[in-house]
C-alpha cells in the first residue's frame, strides 16, 4: 500500500501520545487524522499542536472516539485497559486498523479484543521495538536449550511513575520463556517475593520490577544456574523507538485480513 493513511492517536496528552503525534508529523506515508482524550479532560476542544506547546496544526482534541475512527485508517492506543478495550470495540466497527501498546490487560480484557479482531485488524504488543521482538526470540531459543536447571528470571526496569508490574514487555519476554520451556506461564510465574518464601522452585520463571526515575525501560532475562550465568539484555535510550515501531505496525496492517496479530507479525519473526 503506497497512500498515505489517516491515523488517530488516543490518549494524546499522554507522554506516548505526544511521541506519536510528532513522529506521524515526520512521516512521509501518514498524517494525524484525529486526537482523542476522555470527557472532560482539558486538551478536549483544543488544537493538539497548541496544547503541545508547539504550532496548530488543524487537529482538535476530541472525546467521541467514533466520530474520529470513521475519519480514519488506523488507531495508534497506548492508554489504559478499560479504555482500550472500549476503543477495540469502535475500531472494529470503523474497519480501523487498531495498533494496541496498552499493557496490563486481563484475561477478560484479552477476549473483547480478540472478540473485536474477528472484523478489523489488531495489532498488540507490550513492546514496539525491533530489539525487545528479538530478545523475545532468543529468549525462547535459549530456553528451549536449556533444562530447567537453569533458573530464569525476567528483571525490569522502568521509570516511577509507571503504574502496572511486571510490564508487558517483561510478560512477553515470561510468556517466550515458558514456551521455549513447553510450559504455560500462569503454572510456573513467580512473582512479589517478600518475607519467609522458602526456596526457589525448581522450573519456575520468576519476575523482579525495579521502579525509579526516568528509566525508559529495560529487561534482562537472567538463565542461572550451578557455576554459569547467560544474560540477555535490551536497553531502551530514546522513547520514540516505541512510537516509531507502532507506526510501522499501522502501516504493515492496511493490507492485511481481520484477526489479531503482533509485532513479531510485523516483523516478520512470527514462526507462523
Amino acid at each position: 500500500m503506497s497512500e498515505e493513511i489517516g491515523v488517530v492517536v488516543t490518549g494524546v496528552s499522554g507522554r506516548m501520545g505526544q511521541m506519536l503525534v510528532s513522529e506521524i508529523a515526520k512521516h512521509p506515508r501518514m498524517h494525524l487524522a484525529g486526537a482523542v482524550e476522555r470527557a472532560g479532560h482539558d486538551w478536549v476542544g483544543k488544537d493538539v499542536g497548541t496544547a503541545m506547546g508547539g504550532a496548530a496544526n488543524g487537529v482538535i482534541v476530541a472525546d467521541d472516539p467514533l466520530d474520529c475512527f470513521a475519519r480514519a485508517q488506523a488507531v495508534i492506543d497506548f492508554t489504559a485497559p478499560a479504555a482500550t478495550v472500549a476503543f477495540a470495540e469502535l475500531a472494529a466497527q470503523a474497519r480501523a486498523v487498531h495498533v494496541i501498546g496498552t499493557t496490563g490487560l486481563s484475561d477478560e480484557d484479552l477476549t473483547r479484543i480478540k472478540t473485536a479482531a474477528r472484523h478489523a485488524v489488531v495489532v498488540r504488543a507490550g513492546n514496539m521495538s525491533l530489539g525487545v521482538n528479538l530478545l523475545t526470540v532468543l529468549t525462547r531459543k535459549v530456553a528451549a536449550a536449556l533444562d530447567a536447571d537453569y533458573d530464569i528470571e525476567v528483571i525490569e526496569y522502568h521509570h516511577n511513575k509507571k503504574v502496572d508490574a511486571p510490564s508487558g514487555t517483561a510478560l512477553m519476554l515470561g510468556e517466550a520463556a515458558a514456551q521455549g520451556r513447553g510450559v504455560e506461564l500462569r503454572e510456573v510465574s513467580d512473582r512479589g517475593r517478600d518475607g519467609i518464601t522458602g526456596a526457589r522452585k525448581r522450573g519456575d520463571i520468576g519476575f523482579s520490577a525495579i521502579r525509579g526515575g526516568d528509566i525508559i525501560g529495560d529487561h534482562d532475562v537472567l538463565f542461572a544456574a550451578e557455576g554459569e550465568r547467560i544474560t540477555l539484555r535490551h536497553v531502551a535510550s530514546d522513547r520514540a523507538l516505541f512510537a516509531r515501531g507502532a507506526l510501522k505496525a499501522a502501516l504493515w496492517g492496511q493490507d492485511k485480513a481481520p484477526g489479531e496479530y503482533d509485532m513479531l507479525d510485523v516483523l516478520g519473526l512470527s514462526d507462523d
